[in-house]
């Protein structure tokens, strides 16, 4: 069991967009992730994610609108739903997402990571 200090793990991201593994819950992983700009419109088939936001303000954009999501509060996206994250300035993030989870979802391109690092 080990006491786990967000800012201090978040200090040591410097790559936005790119998720970093810092505990594992069951089937799922916990990460953390820095956003700026926006991501692509993708879904995942099968894995539900949960956005905890941590500093910053995230636009979570659907198809027929959007939510904002401050600190302190979390959102869930279902599978299925296309969705795309939007920082309009630094967000940070916990994320809960199954292991199987790909960060881009159904979508492959220069912003997948299939490998990630633990921290």
């Amino acid at each position: 069991m080990e006491t786990i200090n967000l800012k201090e793990k978040l200090s040591g991201v410097t790559d936005y967009w790119t998720p970093k593994i810092v505990g594992e819950l069951n089937d799922a992983y916990v990460k953390l992730v820095k956003l700026r700009g926006e991501f692509v419109w993708h879904h995942h088939e099968h894995e539900d994610e949960m956005f905890l936001v941590v500093a910053g303000t995230l636009r979570m954009c659907f198809r027929d609108g959007e939510k904002i999501i401050k600190p302190g509060e979390f959102i869930i996206v279902p599978r299925g739903v296309e969705h795309m994250p939007v920082a309009d300035d630094d967000v940070h993030l916990v994320l809960f997402e199954p292991k199987t989870t790909l960060n881009t979802g159904n979508i492959e391109n220069e912003r997948t990571h299939r490998e990630l690092e633990r921290i």
